[in-house]
């Protein structure tokens, strides 16, 4: 059925992409966020009219048109610099910022033999309802004065040589070990955590703590974060100007006892904006099983859709439409200094435009349930932040480009390269075990790397790390830390460059609790059923028929 604008089930889009019907073409604008007219710079027109016609318009005349255009348009920039200057400023003002964590940090990864290094983004959703308007938008006013909580939180990774993208979620309930935080604006200090759940981690220190415990489990350096609450979607939503998501049925996310997001929509598709797409984001009652895991799969919809949206809005060609988008975007976004400037983000938005949608896949952490809560999956759930760790995309069509390359620093003999073992072999479910950096230093001793040595108990923040690897301080040592990975059969990948250790390191994993050699690692990507693409337009979220009307 197809009624106010909503698609019925099993029918397929026939909506021309708006850009695509005006002849916009974002290549012109490479890196600006703008599209620009097709073919501008080669007089191409956008109609077939048009293009009957410009068999007979005289080239010259097309060239004196866009010099024209061009001299109009440098008039106006001079004209209006200060005003824009002004504007500009003022952009940067509404920005809030907050810092990274200083220390403790997981090491940069390497760049790959082109010099190009993948880019990491922590997005985190906020439940903050310390506002007026967040606890009109959220509820809950037994919430008020409580410390937010970080339930959402996805992991955005752009590969090295930006041909594809991967969004990993984590549900807000995953029990964690939460590493000890602090508060970088009032300097209070908070105590290491033993599975706790994730989502507590914003309320101990902000942002810089939930970056730190991703790090911790994943062992995937977090360059940057972005923040959002609950005004903020609801504004950015209406400064988008709607997203199209779909439902295979009609729709209420409101159950019996009044829980539930309130969001109602009928079959097929709808394009949500302002505090609908925040009830979108936020349905659990309604979703398929209602759990955390559907509303992931909810969110991973929206933001595919999002991102098409914008690519191929006519919206963005506005100047007036750009501008409410960005004084939305700037007043919307917590995120951390690096990304504390306009023109930061800009680059930052120029960077992500150069994933085709086809390349972008979404999913959601491998997990298991512990009674309400749920777990990382043992093994799957490494073999996944490997994989973003490695930089292979989640489809796994580009793993036979990783080529491992052996440095030019020649090894030292085992006998004088100095080794310290560090014991990480716990996971979610298991303490680290007892002994195991003495037992593999005298594992060591016997290939010939007599100086090996345990690191005392407690000398590291860290207890868990899901595989084993090899850290090494500077390019001197990089042969030596080499040369121990061949020792042990143990891939090229799992040596990096580490600021956080003064000689080569064998951090022993929860991959190696047993036996004289640790496992070669062989990650496998995900199913496709459990894969977001960012080009399925006919994706639908499935209602649960309870909650149809």
């Amino acid at each position: 059925m197809t009624q106010n604008g909503v698609r019925g089930r099993g029918t397929r889009r026939s909506r021309v992409p708006q850009a695509r019907e005006l002849g916009w073409d974002d290549s012109l604008y490479e890196g600006s966020g703008v599209p620009g007219p097709r073919g501008a710079g080669e007089g191409e027109p956008s109609t077939r009219r048009g293009r009957r016609r410009a068999a007979q318009r005289p080239r010259s005349r097309r060239r004196r048109a866009l010099r024209w255009t061009a001299v109009v348009f440098a008039l106006l920039i001079l004209g209006t610099a200060g005003a824009g200057y002004l504007y500009y400023q003022h952009l940067n003002n509404n920005i809030e910022t907050a810092p990274l964590p200083d220390k403790n940090r997981v090491p940069k990864a390497t760049p790959n033999a082109a010099g190009q290094t993948p880019l990491n983004i922590l997005l985190i959703g906020s439940d903050d309802r310390n506002s007026k308007e967040n606890l009109r938008l959220g509820g809950h006013k037994q919430s008020v004065g409580a410390k937010p909580l970080a339930d959402v939180q996805m992991l955005l990774h752009l590969s090295a040589d930006r041909s594809n993208m991967s969004v990993v979620s984590m549900p807000r309930d995953t029990l964690l070990d939460i590493p000890k935080c602090e508060d970088p604006e009032t300097g209070e200090k908070f105590g290491a955590l033993t599975r706790e759940m994730t989502n507590v981690s914003l309320g101990r220190g902000g942002p810089a703590c939930t970056v730190l415990t991703w790090e911790k489990l994943t062992g995937i350096h977090i360059d940057h974060f972005v923040m959002v609450d609950f005004t903020g979607v609801v504004s950015m939503a209406d400064a988008i100007g709607g997203v199209p998501v779909c439902v295979d049925a009609n729709i209420h996310s409101r159950n019996a006892k009044g829980e539930g997001s309130g969001l109602k929509l009928e079959e097929g598709i709808t394009e949500v904006k302002g505090e609908d797409a925040l009830k979108w984001l936020r349905t659990r009652y309604g979703f398929e099983d209602g759990s955390d895991i559907a509303r992931a799969k909810a969110q991973h919809m929206y933001m595919n859709s999002m991102v098409r949206e914008l690519k191929s809005s006519a919206r963005l060609t506005n100047p007036a439409e750009m501008l409410n988008l960005a004084e939305a975007a700037t007043k919307a976004l917590k995120v951390d200094d690096g990304l504390g400037s306009v023109q930061k983000l800009a680059d930052l938005g120029g960077e992500l435009k150069k994933v085709p949608n086809s390349r972008i896949n979404m999913t959601t952490m491998p997990y298991e349930y512990v009674g309400a809560r749920v777990q990382p999956k043992p093994g799957e759930a490494a073999d996944l932040f490997e994989l973003v760790r490695d930089d292979i995309a989640l489809d796994g069509k580009d793993a036979a480009k990783k080529k491992e390359e052996l440095s030019d620093d020649p090894a030292a003999p085992p006998a004088d390269t100095g080794v310290v073992v560090q014991n990480a072999s716990g996971d979610a479910t298991r303490a680290p075990l007892q002994g195991r950096a003495t037992a593999v230093a005298e594992l060591l001793k016997g290939k010939g790397y007599t100086l090996a040595t345990a690191e005392r108990p407690g000398a590291g923040d860290d207890t868990s790390q899901a595989r084993t690897a090899i850290r090494f301080p500077s390019a001197e040592l990089e042969g030596d830390a080499q040369a121990l990975a061949k020792s042990l059969g143990l891939p090229l990948s799992s040596v990096k460059q580490a600021t956080d250790v003064s000689g080569v390191t064998l951090i022993v994993g929860a991959d190696w609790r047993e036996g004289d050699t640790p496992p070669k690692p062989t990650p496998k990507t995900p199913a496709k059923k459990d894969i977001e693409n960012g080009a399925d337009e006919d994706a639908c979220m499935h209602v649960n028929p309870a909650f149809t009307w």
